[in-house]
Order: structure tokens, then C-alpha cells, then sequence
């Protein structure tokens, strides 16, 4: 089991008795706004810490875990996505340099923005694209990293229902590839029963 939580209390938000996740799929977490979708995908890299219970990750508890280590393998995308550096390749060249990666080929970044159906030039400005270009550069960040967990939260609320379904399907195929478990908080039913292969749901 990738993930086990055990009697899990993070503030007034997460009281879960126990979960488990699997790895090499794609879990959706559903819910109502409040429910603790994002929170959960944050104790799950150890951005937060929770009040009462235990996390394991592989069967050892995240406490015993070196948060940069275990975000080098378990990498998370906020729900509004971030730019590093200005241009459209430094933004996608930023994860290789966080997890100590060799940079990628011009051709792995074109391969990549394709993945993710951005139609960009690698030398445009990060802070002119719309918000959800940036979500898909911030996907195309991700899958250069190759991790082991891809931690998505709401990956995809800025693009219209095509596109959404386009890029996921694309981005899942991807991850498949090369054994990445995708964890991801989704407001969209089309993409929990599309691509979702457990489907959690949380509620207040």
C-alpha cells in the first residue's frame, strides 16, 4: 500500500479513522468545498503535519521521512499554480533542478508541452499565460520530474470541459508510462469516472 493513514486528526478539518491508497493509479478525492480534499493531499507530502494519528508512506511513517526527500518523490501542484523563473522552458526546467535532475533536451520540452497541449514557445513569458496555461505548464513541470506520486488539486478547474478531458487523458497516459501513481482532488464527475480508478469521496 502506498499511503495508510491511521486515526488522522488535522485541526477541524480531517478526522479520518483509517484510508489507504494504492499505488500505480488514479485515486480522485471528491467532496464538498470544506470537506479537506487540499488538506489531505498536504498531509500526504508533509506540508502539513497532522494533530493526532500516523501517515505512512511505503510503510514508514512520515515523521520519519526528510520532507525534501519525500517532496522529490511525491510532488504537489497547488490549486493556483505557481511560476518559477520567466520564460516557459525556466518554469519547466525548475522541478528537474529541485529534485537534482539533469535538465531536459529541447525536445524533451517540446514532447512535453505537446503532452500537455500547451502551444507555447519555450522562450515565451511564464507571466502572460492565461490561467489555465499555467496550470498546464505546471503539469508539464511535474511529468519532466518523473516522481513517484503526482499530487494534483484541481488541476484542471481553469480549462473548459474539452480540454480538461484532452489534457488528462493525455497527462494519465504519460504518468502510466513510467509507474506514477496520480492522487488528485477534482471537482469534475467526467474526470473522476473517465480516469479515476479508486475514487474517495470526504465530507465534512
Amino acid at each position: 500500500m502506498l499511503f495508510q493513514l491511521e486515526k488522522v486528526i488535522f485541526k477541524k478539518i480531517i478526522n479520518i479513522d483509517r484510508m489507504e491508497i494504492s499505488s500505480h493509479k488514479t485515486t480522485c478525492l471528491i467532496g464538498e468545498s470544506g470537506a479537506g480534499k487540499s488538506t489531505l493531499l498536504k498531509l500526504l507530502n508533509k506540508m502539513n503535519i497532522p494533530d493526532e494519528g500516523k501517515v505512512y508512506y511505503n510503510e514508514t511513517p512520515l515523521q520519519e521521512i526528510d520532507p525534501v526527500k519525500l517532496r522529490r518523490e511525491v510532488v504537489m501542484i497547488s490549486q493556483t499554480p505557481l511560476l518559477f523563473g520567466e520564460t516557459v522552458e525556466e518554469n519547466l526546467q525548475k522541478g528537474l533542478m529541485f529534485s537534482e535532475k539533469p535538465p531536459a533536451s529541447r525536445e524533451e520540452l517540446m514532447k512535453t508541452l505537446e503532452i500537455v497541449k500547451l502551444d507555447k514557445p519555450l522562450d515565451g513569458l511564464a507571466e502572460r499565460l492565461s490561467g489555465g496555461e499555467r496550470q498546464r505548464l505546471s503539469l508539464g513541470r511535474v511529468l519532466l520530474m518523473k516522481p513517484t506520486v503526482y499530487l494534483l488539486d484541481e488541476p484542471t478547474s481553469a480549462l473548459d470541459e474539452e480540454t480538461e478531458i484532452e489534457v488528462m487523458k493525455s497527462f494519465i497516459k504519460c504518468t502510466k508510462g513510467h509507474d506514477g501513481t496520480v492522487i488528485m482532488v477534482t471537482h469534475s464527475m467526467n474526470v473522476a469516472e473517465q480516469y479515476g480508478e479508486e475514487t474517495i469521496s470526504l465530507s465534512k
